[in-house]
């Protein structure tokens, strides 16, 4: 890890999820151990790749490292830079409501879409 110390655009670090570390490792979905984690902190995807230094800094190198944002605006498309200015025009209550809107829809409303779905190609097929 000494490697990585003092970079500003990465962190390398431990949690113990039997301690202290227990609340941010149920948060991302951690559940045998030793996990590893990368992207942005609000959507940490898993690692699947060899588990040796070498393998870790290849797959750095090879794939991690600024991504579009309102911070790298020059990384995104037009569409999503255009997303990202109209969320930041927001205020941050109204992009609050917005953002659990989007997790109700996603909790409540897309489970039911699927049925629907489910429902509607069991009738095309004549299986009811």
């Amino acid at each position: 890890m000494e490697e990585f110390n003092g970079n500003p655009g990465s962190l390398v670090a431990d949690v113990d999820c039997t301690a202290d570390g227990k609340s941010l490792c149920e948060k991302n979905s951690v559940s045998g151990y030793p996990t590893i984690k990368y992207g942005e902190p609000g959507d940490l995807k898993d690692y699947q790749g060899g588990r040796d230094f070498d393998s870790l800094k290849k797959f750095a190198e090879e794939s991690l490292g600024p991504t579009c944002g309102p911070g790298n605006m020059e990384l995104c498309s037009e569409d999503v830079k255009k997303k990202i200015e109209g969320f930041m025009a927001m205020s941050a209550d109204r992009l609050t409501g917005k953002v659990r809107n989007a997790h109700r829809i996603l909790e409540e409303e897309v489970p039911v879409m699927k049925k629907v779905l489910a429902h509607m190609k069991k009738t095309a097929k004549g299986e009811l």
